[in-house]
C-alpha cells in the first residue's frame, strides 16, 4: 500500500473528470447530450484497452459472467451521464458539481433498500444533513417552470442533475453487487461498450456534425474520461477506499476555478453554503465507514483462534 500515491492518483482522476466535464460544457450549446455521451464513451475504449493490455488483463478482463448485470449497470450509468451532460448546458459547472454530490448520499439509502445493508442513526443523520445541503443549492431553482426562460432552463437543469444522481447511485448499487463475480476491468470496459451503443440510439434525435474545434474538444473529452477511469481504478490499488474517497470533493475546488476563469461563472453564497453541507455529510459518512471497518477488522482478529 502507498497512500500518498493513491491520493495523488485520485486527485488526478478528479481533475481529469472535471476537465472532461468542462470540455462537454464548452460544446453543450450545439452538441446534443446523446452525441456527447457517445464521444465520451467510445473514445475512452482505446485508452482502456491499452491499459488492460499493459496490465496483462486483456483476456481475463473482458470476460463476462452476467450479461444482464452489465447491461443494467450500463443503462443507469448512461442515463446518469446523459443527464449530467444535458445539465452542463443549463447550469454553472460548480452547481452541477455540487448537486452531483447527492449521488453518494442516495447510495447509502439505496444500499439499505436493495442490498439489505444496515444503516444506523449516524449515517441517516449525515444523509439528512447532506440532503438539506442539496435543497439549499436547489432553492434558487425551485421556481420550476415559472418565470423567465433562463430560469426555466436552470430549473430543468437542476432536475436533470438530480435524476442523474439517482441513476449514478443505482449504478453504484449494481457495481457493489457485480464486484463479487465480475472483474473490475470488465465492469469498466463493458460500461464503455454499453454506453456507446445506447448513445447511438439517440442519433435520430438531432445529432450534429461537429465543427473542427468541437470535434477536438469531444475527442479530448473521451480520452480524458478514459484516463480518468484508469487513474480512479488505480488509486484504490494503493490506498483504502476510506483514505482516497474524501478527495472526490476536491472536484468542487477545480469546478470553482474552471467555472470562474473559463466560463466566467461566479458562485453564489447560497450554492457554496449548500455545497459545504453536502461535502461535510459525505466526509462524515466516509469517516464513519472507516471507523466501522477498523472495528470489524479488530473483531475478526479477536475471533481468530490463537496458537
Amino acid at each position: 500500500m502507498n497512500p500518498v500515491k493513491g491520493i495523488l492518483l485520485k486527485l488526478c482522476a478528479v481533475l481529469l473528470f472535471i476537465t472532461m466535464a468542462s470540455l462537454i460544457k464548452a460544446v453543450a450549446g450545439r452538441v446534443p447530450p446523446g452525441e456527447a455521451v457517445f464521444f465520451r464513451s467510445f473514445l475512452a475504449l482505446p485508452v482502456i484497452l491499452t491499459w488492460l493490455a499493459l496490465r496483462g488483463d486483456l483476456r481475463t478482463g473482458l470476460r463476462v459472467k452476467s450479461l444482464m448485470s452489465h447491461f443494467w449497470r450500463g443503462f443507469v450509468g448512461t442515463v446518469a451521464m446523459g443527464c449530467g451532460f444535458a445539465a452542463l448546458g443549463l447550469l454553472p459547472l460548480p452547481e452541477v458539481t455540487a448537486l452531483g454530490y447527492a449521488a453518494p448520499l442516495l447510495t447509502v439509502i439505496f444500499a439499505a433498500m436493495f442490498l439489505g445493508e444496515e444503516v444506523r442513526a449516524f449515517r441517516l443523520s449525515a444523509v439528512a444533513l447532506g440532503l438539506v445541503g442539496v435543497l439549499i443549492v436547489l432553492s434558487p431553482r425551485l421556481t420550476l417552470l415559472e418565470g423567465e426562460t433562463v430560469e426555466t432552463g436552470a430549473a430543468i437543469g437542476a432536475i436533470l442533475v438530480l435524476l442523474g444522481a439517482v441513476c449514478a447511485a443505482l449504478a453504484q448499487i449494481y457495481i457493489r453487487k457485480m464486484v463479487a463475480t465480475e472483474q473490475t476491468s470488465a465492469i469498466v470496459f463493458w460500461f464503455s461498450i454499453t454506453s456507446s451503443l445506447l448513445a447511438l440510439l439517440t442519433l435520430p434525435f438531432g445529432w450534429v456534425m461537429p465543427t473542427g474545434s468541437e470535434a477536438v474538444l469531444l475527442v479530448l473529452a473521451g480520452l480524458l474520461g478514459g484516463l480518468g477511469q484508469i487513474f480512479l481504478t488505480s488509486s484504490y490499488r494503493f490506498a483504502d477506499a476510506s483514505v482516497v474517497a474524501p478527495f472526490d470533493y476536491a472536484s468542487m475546488i477545480f469546478a470553482l476555478g474552471i467555472g470562474y476563469f473559463v466560463f466566467d461563472e461566479v458562485p453564489t453564497l447560497t450554492m457554496l453554503g449548500g455545497a459545504a453541507l453536502v461535502i461535510l455529510a459525505g466526509v462524515l459518512i466516509i469517516l464513519r465507514e472507516h471507523r466501522l471497518g477498523l472495528e470489524r477488522g479488530r473483531a475478526r482478529k479477536n475471533m481468530t483462534p490463537q496458537g
